[in-house]
């Protein structure tokens, strides 16, 4: 199969004059006779560009598959972490030729022609996972997992990532630690806040009265903020904020009460959104590769149903500490 450097090296031209002229750059400058040159060879050598490939692709392996999100597509607008991970989903269904349907809150197509993959974003319902069993097996979770299912995962190791923290500021001198996060479902408390509570108990630094919970919303990081800082008690001064969207509106409200970040108050959060690092002051966060839980969602996707595998498999994307200006 041909390739642009093989179009290059027989025009005589460099490979970036070739991938303009094959996608019709409009900004490219260049003699109308080598564009011709360019394109006769290419044709000559029978080259396919991206998207003849992708549709060739399509014909070859005719996926269509699933993302079912758990959540309000609203909620993508308040978290860009949940936007990421269905850019991630769409960019690698169209690389690969896989037609796509996202659904939102459960609401599942009353007819999906051919349904051969389906992607389970956050935690579903156990209804919802009935529903989806009667199109295909072949079934992976993305942002949630469970360790008892028969199906694949992608997910962070919010675990982990938790105890990461607690034992940071322990480091750095904190012998309190204040918990700010948010629930995806009303029955579930939130990993996060689980671990969290449950590592900081064991190390002697964290208590029942410091945990505070809403959505995943930067009002709601606010409105929690205001209420720790209004009682009449000292509150912790270091926190760990469940997700860079609540930590906004905590920083809001602590900066409101005329308190000093970090000095008097330290915190951290996860996602390492776009904006984390243009707050004031900038935000320490663990930074979740979020868009690669989508990808590696479709790719297992078609990997189990190409080789037949049985197995589930579950994985973790890497997460890093960003250390800014929210912490000592």
């Amino acid at each position: 199969m041909a390739t642009l450097k093989d179009i290059a090296t027989k025009a005589g031209v460099s490979l970036a004059t070739v991938s303009r002229v094959l996608n019709d750059d409009p900004t490219l400058s260049v003699k109308d006779e080598t564009k011709h040159r360019i394109l006769e060879i290419a044709e000559e050598l029978e080259y396919r560009t991206s998207s003849a490939k992708r549709a060739n692709q399509a014909r070859k392996n005719p996926h269509h598959f699933l993302a079912v999100y758990n959540y309000k597509q609203q909620a993508e607008v308040n978290d860009p972490y949940y936007l990421s991970i269905r850019h991630g989903i769409e960019t690698q269904c169209e690389k690969l030729g896989v037609k796509l349907t996202n659904c939102y809150e459960g609401d599942l197509p009353r007819s999906a022609k051919k349904v051969t993959g389906i992607l389970l974003v956050g935690r579903n319902t156990s209804f919802v996972l009935e529903q989806v069993k009667q199109y295909t097996d072949n079934i992976c979770y993305v942002d949630f997992n469970d360790i008892n299912s028969p199906y694949d995962s992608i997910d962070v190791d919010l675990v982990r990532i938790s105890k990461e923290i607690v034992d940071f500021f322990i480091n750095q001198g904190y012998n309190r630690i204040g918990y700010i996060g948010g629930q995806d479902q009303a029955n579930h408390t939130d990993i996060r806040e689980t671990a969290f509570t449950e590592y900081g108990v064991l190390r002697g630094v964290v208590t029942e009265t410091d945990i505070y919970k809403g959505d995943f919303s930067s009002s709601s990081g606010y409105k929690l903020a205001k209420e720790m800082l209004a009682k009449n008690v000292p509150f912790p001064n270091a926190l760990f904020v469940a997700s860079d969207s609540i930590a906004i509106g905590v920083l809001r409200a602590i900066q409101e009460h005329k308190l000093s970040i970090p000095e008097d108050i330290a915190l951290i959060s996860v996602n390492d959104i776009p904006t984390a690092r243009f707050t004031f002051p900038s935000l320490s966060t663990v930074r979740i590769h979020s868009e690669m839980m989508g990808i590696q969602g479709v790719n297992l996707l078609i990997e189990k149903d190409r080789d037949g595998r049985a197995l589930p498999i579950q994985v973790y994307v890497p997460s890093k500490l960003k250390l800014r200006d929210t912490t000592k």
